[in-house]
């Protein structure tokens, strides 16, 4: 095997792999928006992994939302009561953002809760 074929197949190795590792296994993204001021400024880039093995409030999960891929902190898990007397379903979460004044967060959705399934990642930093 020639010199520039071993080096096309080391580019092509290592690309696969990068790209398996942001697949299934880490997120990383951007922040446009400043709802999740002061812990995540506006413009910011964050890494999250894809390995959630629990989530507990306090938590910032990367999910979709309205085909919007959103980051927000969990307020509320299963089986909590909100405020309002409603229950959060089995396999749903109810979230906020940190700046609550600028946030379009669940508070202002149709449907408030977030699905297990949703979920794209657990944000790191």
């Amino acid at each position: 095997m020639s010199r520039p074929q071993k080096t096309m197949g080391l580019c092509v190795c290592s690309f696969l792999i990068v790209y398996m590792l942001f697949h299934q296994l880490f997120y990383l993204g951007y922040v446009p928006s400043a709802s999740m001021e002061p812990t995540i400024h506006r413009g910011s880039y964050i890494f999250g992994t894809r390995l959630i093995r629990s989530l507990a409030p306090g938590d910032i999960i990367i999910f979709r939302h309205d085909h919007r891929t959103l980051t927000k902190r969990i307020a509320y898990v299963p089986g909590d009561v909100l405020p309002d007397g409603a229950i959060v379903p089995d396999d749903s979460y109810y979230v906020l953002g940190d700046n609550q004044s600028v946030s379009m967060d669940s508070r202002f959705w149709n449907n408030p809760f977030v699905h297990h399934h949703d979920i794209i990642a657990k944000y790191i930093f």
